[in-house]
């Protein structure tokens, strides 16, 4: 698609994003790019952001992006003062001036016709309603994995994206890592025969936390928002910010913090990056008194189709990261090594007329220059909702603890009422995808 497509499409959003947003009334939005001529960005040559989230992965996306000459952080959003006020200095001091604005309410950030693209990193619960609103209203999207808290949820940022033709990058920046491609290549090129198994080693454990009793709500830190469309619970300190992992009506601990990078790559490897298992079992354990009540120690199986088998499993079963097994040996790559057997399947070269994956070697460059170009992404969103679906379904198999059949076409389980209905939650209030 050239960079004339790609605002065209978004001309053509002017007659759609009222409807869209739906939980606030915004004017017809053209991002500041169409204000250029046909083949530049913006006037100004450079891509416009806002920030949705700066806590810890917010932190570091901003400092990231800042770095890239193209872009100019125009916002942050977070509702923790602490945390915007700190981001809009960082920025402030980034620029020499005193122009970043900042805001508690992402909708007000989304309405700008200024910004041309999202950085969305915010817990687990919140990942849907941001990024459609943000699709909705034009912009590009670099959001942190897991792409949703839901399967269902993940359909419709999928929808989203694709409706509104949003260049989107998710945060599985191991794709852009060169041991993870080249260890999918080998696996892709048949190079240890046909795999039947596929190993896949997450952190085991959590946090654990028995008693916790209710606490003034800190002065700046807007509580009412952070718990949005999840259920109304009293604050405490041990709830909110990095601690939201361990609790289940925010996310779904280690399996889906980490599903997305290692089944991710899992999935890569396998050429099934667009499909999911058509069976599921397994069991694990967790925390049965407190607030944290999230899966800690666990190991499921997922057939697939294709005829191999996927278990994925704590550390202390499974060292961090993914093997693949094949008739003719075996590959087996994390963040801090690539191995294999033979060992010459190291040193051998990926031939020109053999498979060779998508490569990127800056996942937040490769996210631009999809601006840039209208190409996908090496993190597309379909893509990302295919990984995390392998987490979703283990922890919703082992809450269960009996085999779950999956339809991948209609992502729905077969014959399995109770099982369905884990697939997606109630909002509270108003919020709604």
């Amino acid at each position: 698609m050239s960079k004339k497509g790609v605002y065209n499409r978004r001309d053509f959003l002017k007659t759609a994003v009222g409807g869209a947003i739906g939980a606030i009334s915004l004017p017809y939005i053209i991002p500041s790019s169409a204000l250029g001529n046909a083949g530049n960005i913006a006037p100004s040559n450079r891509i416009t952001m806002g920030f949705i989230g700066v806590g810890g992965m917010g932190t570091g996306d901003l400092l990231d992006f800042m770095t890239k000459d193209e872009v100019r952080v125009l916002a942050v959003c977070d509702v923790d003062k602490a945390h915007r006020d700190k981001a809009r200095d960082t920025v402030n001091q980034k620029y020499g001036n005193k122009d970043c604005a900042t805001y508690n309410d992402f909708r007000e950030l989304i309405a700008r016709p200024d910004i041309d693209a999202l950085c969305i990193a915010v817990p687990d619960h919140w990942h849907s309603i941001p990024a459609i609103m943000g699709a909705a209203a034009g912009k590009d999207i670099f959001a942190e994995k897991p792409l949703a808290y839901s399967i269902a949820e993940g359909r419709a940022m999928c929808n989203a994206v694709k409706r509104y033709g949003t260049v989107w990058q998710t945060g599985s920046q191991q794709r852009s890592g060169r041991d993870f491609r080249f260890a999918c290549e080998l696996v892709r090129n048949g190079r240890i025969g046909g795999v039947h198994t596929v190993k896949v080693g997450l952190p085991e454990g959590g946090s654990i936390l028995i008693e916790t009793k209710p606490a003034p709500i800190p002065e700046g830190f807007d509580y009412e928002m952070w718990l949005g469309p999840a259920p109304w619970a009293p604050y405490a300190q041990e709830r909110c910010h990095w601690n939201f992992r361990w609790i289940s009506d925010y996310a779904g601990g280690q399996i889906t913090d980490w599903a997305g990078h290692m089944c991710d790559i899992a999935q890569w490897g396998m050429n099934t990056e667009l499909t999911s298992p058509v069976e599921i079992e397994g069991r694990g354990t967790g925390p049965t008194d407190g607030l944290y009540d999230t899966i800690s120690n666990y190991r499921f199986e997922c057939r697939y189709a294709q005829g191999f088998t996927m278990i994925v499993a704590d550390t202390s079963q499974f060292a961090l990261g993914v093997r693949f097994e094949g008739t003719d040996g075996w590959v087996f790559v994390n963040r801090e090594k690539i191995e294999a057997e033979p060992k010459s399947l190291l040193s051998s070269t990926i031939g020109p007329n053999e498979i060779h994956l998508y490569k990127s070697d800056d996942h937040k460059q490769n996210f631009l220059d999809c601006i840039k170009t209208g190409a996908e992404t090496v993190a597309p969103a379909e893509i990302a909702h295919r990984s995390i679906m392998i987490g979703h379904l283990g922890n919703i198999a082992m809450k269960l603890g009996r085999k779950l059949k999956w339809d991948p076409e209609k992502e729905l389980f077969i014959n399995d009422d109770q099982a369905n209905r884990l697939l997606s939650r109630p909002m509270r209030g108003t919020w709604h995808v």
